[in-house]
């Protein structure tokens, strides 16, 4: 069997790593496989989804080198859908409701008042047409319900999860068309699923019961349910969810706001929540090779997104010239070496840039010191030996040596108290900016 996936965002809002962990999974299990990736805009809801949404999630897709081989719209399937809903219609397996809102809300109420499940009571399966007529005189406009084969389970095996077993009693018939017609995710995700021959369907946790609900929905329209995964859901470290309305930060924030590589959020994405160590991978080759759901956890894991920023350090401490060569301006190889390993994020290398070409305003507390270190300075022009040659005969001339003999010295010429090697850095800087520094002079 070629496997195939897919991934399914609505184009009402942006991503976040919540959900870019859906998009991840699948990906790294299509690969794996040599499968098929599909990417499903799911832009049912016309009135909130928006072009600019969609460019934006495929545009973060491609930025953490998630590419897909097929992709479609749903807004471009509602005849489709619509066959299939007439026809579930013609069968008795949907059956329009009238109940409002508040209706249900009271009838859910008074069953968990009596200890019961709040589960739907299929009052509309008995109206007549009379009834029907009446509510529809009144302006009432239903809502359609699958009616599900109960009593009865749903069961199979989960590739994370195990065996699995929901009893349907226990569920309500769920809601597939709401009143003003439109559909709800379900329907056309089963509808979808079966016409593109998605084998795999692989998601969150809080799927599980209507994973069940579209077993027997995938068998009403004439297809076979995929073989499923679903991944325990992830908590920020304090607890909370990973979706905008708990305040986490959109890929577009991380790419563009906080400066991140992509790689450090796949590193983090792609083994959080596994048995596998997070690590800062430079590509995303050894996620793919190593990607097992036997390593996925069955219990909510909690993802820290400060570890980012140390991933990303780390990340960029790795990276060759060659790699980010395009992405700098006015940087060289020399420079890029020397600066790298004390940089968080690559828009870091613009203070030491403003550093290196100054002006800078020097620290010296040793005015004394700081001058008798400047007439020790080699003659000619500065190179990787200098520093070496220059502290040393700073220490013979002063019996100054360690943190005393080279803080003073960082100070004067780069006004900081840490920073890349000052042997690497010292040609950077060059003569003349040096001694004016060690002198004092904003230079």
């Amino acid at each position: 069997m070629t496997v195939k996936v897919r991934f399914a965002p609505s184009p009402t809002g942006k991503l976040h790593l919540g959900n870019i962990r859906a998009a991840l999974v699948n990906w790294l299990f299509s690969c794996q496989q040599g499968g098929t990736y599909v990417l499903r805009i799911d832009d049912t809801d016309t009135a909130r989804s928006t072009k600019e949404n969609e460019d934006a999630i495929k545009a973060d897709l491609q930025w953490l080198g998630i590419n897909w081989d097929e992709t479609f719209r749903q807004s471009e399937r509602f005849d489709r859908y619509n066959e299939v809903v007439e026809k579930l219609k013609a069968e008795g397996r949907l059956y329009p409701c009238y109940e409002t809102s508040d209706e249900l809300d009271m009838k859910r109420k008074i069953q968990m008042g009596r200890g019961k499940p709040p589960v739907y009571d299929r009052a509309a399966l008995d109206l007549t047409d009379e009834q029907k007529a009446a509510y529809e005189a009144e302006g009432r406009r239903p809502h359609w319900r699958f009616k599900l084969n109960v009593p009865g389970r749903a069961e199979w095996t989960d590739l994370i999860r195990g065996d699995v077993s929901i009893d349907l009693g226990a569920v309500s018939d769920p809601i597939l068309i709401r009143e003003d017609g439109s559909f709800l995710y379900t329907l056309p995700s089963v509808i979808d699923d079966v016409d593109y021959g998605i084998t795999h369907i692989v998601r969150g946790e809080d799927h599980v019961t209507n994973s069940a609900v579209q077993i027997q929905i995938f068998e009403a329209v004439g297809g076979k349910s995929p073989e499923m995964a679903h991944f325990a859901l992830l908590t920020g470290k304090g607890g909370e969810g990973l979706s905008k309305r708990h305040g986490a930060m959109s890929i577009e924030e991380y790419r563009d706001e906080a400066g991140l590589e992509a790689m450090s959020i796949v590193s983090l994405i792609g083994r959080v929540g596994t048995s596998e160590p997070i690590e800062a991978f430079a590509d995303i080759k050894p996620l793919i090779d190593g990607f097992d759901f036997g390593k996925f956890g069955k219990s909510t894991s909690k993802l820290d997104s400060d570890e980012l920023e140390m991933l990303n350090a780390k990340i960029l401490h790795a990276t060759p010239f060659a790699d980010v060569e395009g992405r700098l301006d006015g940087v060289d190889e020399t420079f890029w070496e020397t600066v790298k390993p004390n940089i968080n994020k690559l828009s870091d290398i613009k203070e030491w840039q403003a550093i290196i070409a100054g002006p800078v305003t020097p620290v010296i507390e040793d005015a004394d010191h700081i001058a008798k270190t400047r007439d020790l300075l080699p003659e000619g022009e500065l190179t990787a030996d200098t520093w070496k040659e220059w502290t040393n005969a700073i220490k013979t001339e002063t019996g100054v040596k360690g943190r005393g003999l080279f803080m003073p010295l960082r100070q004067a010429l780069t006004g900081q108290n840490h920073g890349p090697d000052m042997g690497m850095l010292l040609p950077l800087i060059g003569r003349d900016k040096v001694i004016a520094r060690l002198e004092g002079n904003a230079a």
